[in-house]
């Protein structure tokens, strides 16, 4: 019996092109997140090693419904991948940035250098 592989391999040139067109465009479909890690050939094992965390800990993410746009992010990076979030309008629509990086606005960058001292204790009269 002959595997999906050897198969695929005996096609034509322009039918393998356009079986790998439709291959990225249903992995770039919305899809459940342990649907577009099989589909990138990747198992639970190999996302916890890149993640570095437990493989039950890879299970929960993709079973949550809910999560922090910094783990999503994480997630998709370890598969390969860049998180973008398409905000749409009915006039258009806008790609937001720097999802689930933390910042620190410079003016706090250069407090965290230069800590404050602890104002001194001051006895009130009474």
């Amino acid at each position: 019996m002959k595997t999906l592989d050897q198969i695929i391999a005996a096609l034509p040139a322009d039918r393998r092109a356009k079986i790998d067109a439709r291959t990225r465009e249903l992995i770039g479909e919305e899809m459940a997140l342990a649907h577009l890690r099989q589909a990138r050939r990747l198992t639970q094992k190999s996302m916890a090693e890149s993640l570095n965390i437990g493989q039950d800990g890879v299970s929960r993410i993709e079973a949550r419904s809910d999560m922090l746009l910094s783990t999503l992010r994480g997630y998709v990076e370890a598969m390969g991948g860049s998180l973008k979030l398409i905000v749409e309008f009915k006039d258009g629509t806008a790609v937001l940035s720097s999802l689930g990086e933390v910042t620190v606005p410079p003016k706090a960058r250069k407090q965290a250098a230069h800590p404050r001292r602890p104002l001194a204790r001051t006895r009130s009269k009474d």
